[in-house]
């Protein structure tokens, strides 16, 4: 089965480009959105036999996550029932018989770290939402996670020291989140692949460069990884300032 996650940074537009190319080239099983940038009414997706979820910022023109995807779920949560987490559509959580699926995009810290507090909080919370439910059963979460979590995955790390994404106590946090339990599959599958990133900036040609990072990622807890079989990160995609990334599994709807 395959998963895709995408942080399209603002759906209504990238619908003007090849959204829909690439989606039914994609062809997965669940297809995961961060940074909708919309609100309910906004737009309709044309997408015939997918369920859609989403989840709106209250802020108009900003965050939003989204979950389309083939198979109807048990249940969908909203957030991480937590009232100072939950106003910016950041969280959207799947049941399923096996296993949850959760896409989740991440505070940035901001210019300046202004909001590098907040994101810690932030990341103390979810780490509570994920663990609890990775005891009930198997767990991945995808998305944005705003966060390079060492130097092999951003193409200039001394420079972007404590910068927003490659803070010390961010890339901290993201540790204490994998021993927690989890793992990150990208680097389970390729642990010293270098130069492959899912963010380029747009000024300077970054992404002609090829300078940039790799902060959108696949998390399993521990006790979903038996069930992971690939990973990939789709570089050919444009649209956005963010490429898709991918996880294929086995069956995880089979008894």
């Amino acid at each position: 089965m395959k998963l895709i996650s995408w942080n399209v940074n603002g759906l209504r537009a990238v619908l003007k480009k090849d959204f829909y190319a690439s989606f039914n080239e994609l062809d997965a099983d669940w297809f995961c959105l961060q940074e909708t940038k919309m609100q309910a009414g906004q737009a309709e997706l044309d997408l015939p036999g997918y369920h859609q979820y989403f989840n709106y910022a209250e802020r108009k023109g900003y965050s939003g996550t989204a979950i389309l995807t083939k198979h109807e779920p048990l249940a969908v949560t909203y957030g991480i029932g937590v009232p100072e987490h939950d106003t910016e559509g950041r969280v959207i959580t799947l049941e399923y018989p096996n296993f949850y699926l959760i896409t989740v995009y991440t505070p940035n810290s901001g210019s300046e770290l202004k909001r590098l507090d907040y994101r810690q909080d932030w990341d103390k919370a979810f780490l509570a939402y994920t663990q609890a439910l990775a005891a009930k059963k198997p767990l991945v979460y995808c998305g944005d996670l705003n966060v390079a979590h060492q130097p092999i995955d951003l193409k200039n790390p001394t420079s972007n020291h404590h910068n927003a994404g490659f803070t010390d106590e961010e890339r901290t946090d993201f540790t204490t989140q994998l021993a927690a339990g989890f793992t990150d599959t990208f680097r389970h599958f390729y642990p010293t692949q270098e130069e492959i990133y899912s963010w380029w900036s747009y000024r300077f040609g970054a992404r002609a460069r090829n300078a940039g990072w790799r902060i959108d990622y696949f998390v399993a807890s521990n006790n979903f990884v038996p069930f992971i079989q690939d990973a990939a990160i789709h570089t050919e995609i444009l649209g956005s300032d963010h490429c898709p990334v991918e996880l294929t599994t086995t069956d995880l709807l089979g008894d």
